[in-house]
């Protein structure tokens, strides 16, 4: 008596990347009508960086706001050194807390001053 045994075939890469590709996709835009929608804010994406979020380039989110096109984005990029073309999951924590000073409405609490301060105090304070 003599076993065999039998393994089932597995699905060719190209497909698992194309369903990967397309699970990635359908959370992208599920995440970006939720910006879009006000239910979401870019600095909580930011600060948060989902999954779905880690790919994706600061620009791509930025505009997924109302009212945000390219000028809009690029101007506010342009007050921090942070590339449009550059990804949230590769933002340094110091990018990202900027990132979401700039972007926290003026209600929130945050003056933007307090905000400018804070980004030019943080250097010192961790060289210390």
């Amino acid at each position: 008596m003599t076993a065999t045994a039998t393994m089932a075939p597995a699905r060719p890469q190209h497909l698992r990347a194309l369903s990967r590709a397309n699970e990635v996709r359908l959370a992208r835009a599920e995440l970006k009508r939720r910006v879009g929608c006000g239910e979401l804010s870019v600095g909580d994406v930011i600060l948060g960086s989902p999954w779905e979020a880690e790919s994706m380039t600061v620009a791509d989110l930025l505009m997924s706001q109302r009212r945000w096109g390219i000028t809009r984005c690029r101007k506010l990029l342009g007050q921090i050194p942070v590339s449009e073309t550059k990804t949230i999951g590769s933002l340094t924590d110091r990018q990202r807390r900027a990132l979401a000073l700039l972007l926290a409405p003026a209600d929130a609490g945050v003056r933007r001053d307090d905000a400018d301060a804070e980004a030019r105090l943080a250097p010192a304070a961790a060289v210390v």
